[in-house]
């Protein structure tokens, strides 16, 4: 696991005559982020923001429609952990298909099933005689996980896009005389750029369900969700930037590393990746523990439904913190940026049994969330530089994928202790993720040192 300079990286393929032009107009973006527009194209940015927000409405959405028309919260739990199940495994799928046939094709047809999907959902939900039981909500169910696995991956779908515009800069001698080390942060740049629009979306995605849901009707955001699926993933799947990404061989060789390591390579590829997916299960168990035990703490101080509101402040630092991961300096590695976020984090995370009150957990949270968005970029971008030949976007989807397999795990064992131990004890559940992230992240500087070395 080598930390290679992304000149070095043999995916994602970008050819010259495939990669967008960049726009000649002057970005209004400020700094570093002006570069991002005259790379990627016109229209980028905004389409590739708001074709995520469907996906971060869909589980709340879920939840909050089952739930009042079947008003049972066990009912409205298992259709969102259908959503969430179905997403955890079909990410990878949709991701290992955009990496062979092209993500055009693959996003033009999950936003189709995704809509039909979620249209089966509403559909079903008002069409159960009666719920009873969870065998009465049978088709709910199965359509809330026919949602989940179709849903459209835009997020690592963009980071696969940024990373072969930047990589093909330095390939196609097109950089305009940039060097090695300016692209690398044109990178940066884009990742930490990525991080804050997924904080985005998934602190608005469920605000504006409740706000739908609440003043109009129940149904209403999962429609909009799959109104907007039909509309803006079409948009973002033909936009030029996808030209940048070759679908790669069958026949791809494996593994990000040097041509001498060639008869390891196979050995290890798999394991090599595993590392950041294991880290985004770990962060995403933060984030399910984390919500659940706010849920637990709120209810103690003033009333449950603060939960959402405490843990969109962390998500707001956290989403300003991974803007500034642009500016860090470059022989800052992304292995010791790991081990030194994570360790901030874990540390930082003890502080959540000392509250007392809501406001005094508001500032804990405002300064936990600082070393949140730091940690995904980096995690991002380590996926990046290990990801083997050819399937940048499998692994990608498979990070997005552990992040929600982990926010279940994290959400089911936060809420087992919090029913019979109370808020404090669901915290630990976060601590331990943290934990286990830093731990991650030492894993990874000694075996990226260990091949610098060697």
């Amino acid at each position: 696991m080598k930390e290679t300079s992304l000149a070095s990286q043999p995916t994602p393929v970008a050819s010259p005559q495939a990669s967008p032009r960049p726009n000649p107009r002057r970005s209004r973006l400020p700094g570093r982020f002006a570069r991002l527009p005259e790379l990627a194209g016109a229209g980028f940015l905004p389409i590739g923001l708001f074709a995520r927000l469907p996906l971060a409405m869909l589980t709340v959405g879920t939840l909050t429609l089952v739930t009042a028309v079947s008003h049972s919260y066990a009912i409205g739990g298992m259709a969102a952990g259908a959503v969430g199940i179905g997403s955890a495994l079909g990410a990878p799928v949709v991701g290992s298909l955009a990496d062979r046939a092209g993500q055009r094709i693959v996003l033009l047809t999950a936003a189709v099933v995704n809509a039909l999907a979620v249209a089966a959902v509403i559909a079903a939900a008002y069409w159960t005689p009666s719920y009873t039981s969870g065998l009465d909500a049978l088709g709910v169910l199965v359509a809330a996980f026919i949602a989940g696995a179709s849903s459209p991956q835009v997020g690592p779908m963009a980071r696969v896009r940024w990373m072969a515009l930047t990589t093909h800069n330095l390939r196609a001698g097109q950089g305009g005389g940039r060097s090695v080390a300016a692209n690398r942060a044109d990178l940066d740049t884009a990742l930490s750029y990525e991080g804050t629009a997924d904080e985005i979306t998934f602190v608005l995605g469920p605000a504006l369900v409740g706000l739908l849901a609440s003043l109009i009707t129940p149904w209403l955001p999962l429609a909009l969700a799959a109104l907007l699926t039909c509309i803006l993933v079409p948009a973002f799947a033909v936009h030029p930037s996808h030209l940048a990404v070759v679908p790669a061989p069958r026949n791809a060789a494996t593994g990000v590393v040097r041509p001498e390591d060639s008869g390891d390579r196979n050995r290890w590829a798999a394991a090599v990746v595993a590392v950041p997916v294991v880290a985004m299960v770990c962060m995403g168990t933060f984030f399910g523990a984390t919500q659940n035990a706010l849920s637990a703490f709120s209810a103690d101080y003033a009333t449950a439904e603060l939960a959402g509101l405490l843990y969109a402040v962390m998500g707001l630092s956290s989403a300003v913190a991974a803007l500034s991961v642009a500016f860090w300096p470059q022989r800052f590695g992304l292995a010791a940026r790991w081990v030194v976020a994570a360790f901030a984090m874990s540390a930082l995370s003890l502080l959540l049994v000392v509250p007392a009150g809501i406001w005094p957990m508001v500032a804990v949270l405002l300064i936990l969330g600082i070393p949140v968005g730091p940690v995904m970029v980096t995690v991002f971008s380590i996926g990046g530089v290990v990801a083997p030949a050819g399937r940048m976007a499998t692994v990608m989807t498979a990070l997005a994928s552990g992040i929600v397999a982990g926010t279940a795990l994290g959400a089911y064992l936060a809420g087992q202790l919090a029913q019979t131990q109370g808020a404090a004890a669901a915290f630990t559940v976060a601590m331990g993720a943290a934990a286990g992230l830093l731990v991650l992240g030492l894993v990874t500087w000694l075996v990226m040192r260990g091949r610098q070395q060697g």
